[in-house]
């Protein structure tokens, strides 16, 4: 089981286009089982595209698009990390989906 699976981390999984940033805590990663969200390349800013500059991957994250994805069952590798500001933004993003009036 591996548990080098962090949120802000920015995956490439085996069989998905786009990078995928971590959004799930770090518990709940433990299982290599992960919520992500994809990073398009080109974009408009948004309450729900949140653009994200890192050392190796540019783009919009695409709050309204995340999934859950076993790891346990595809390859992956880790290409970046996002800094916490940034990580705060998404997640934030996230639970707007979900809040009640």
């Amino acid at each position: 089981m591996n548990t080098d699976l962090h949120q802000g981390d920015i995956l490439k999984i085996e069989r998905i286009a786009k990078p995928i940033l971590v959004v799930s805590k770090d518990f709940f990663n433990q299982t290599c089982e992960i919520i992500g969200c994809p990073i398009y390349a080109q974009g408009t800013p948004g309450p729900l595209h949140i653009p994200i500059q890192s050392n190796d991957v540019d783009g919009y994250v695409h709050c309204e698009k995340m999934t859950l994805l076993d790891l346990n069952i595809r390859g992956y590798s880790k290409i970046d990390h996002i800094n916490y500001p940034d990580i705060m933004n998404i997640t934030d993003a996230i639970q707007g989906i979900f809040d009640y009036i």
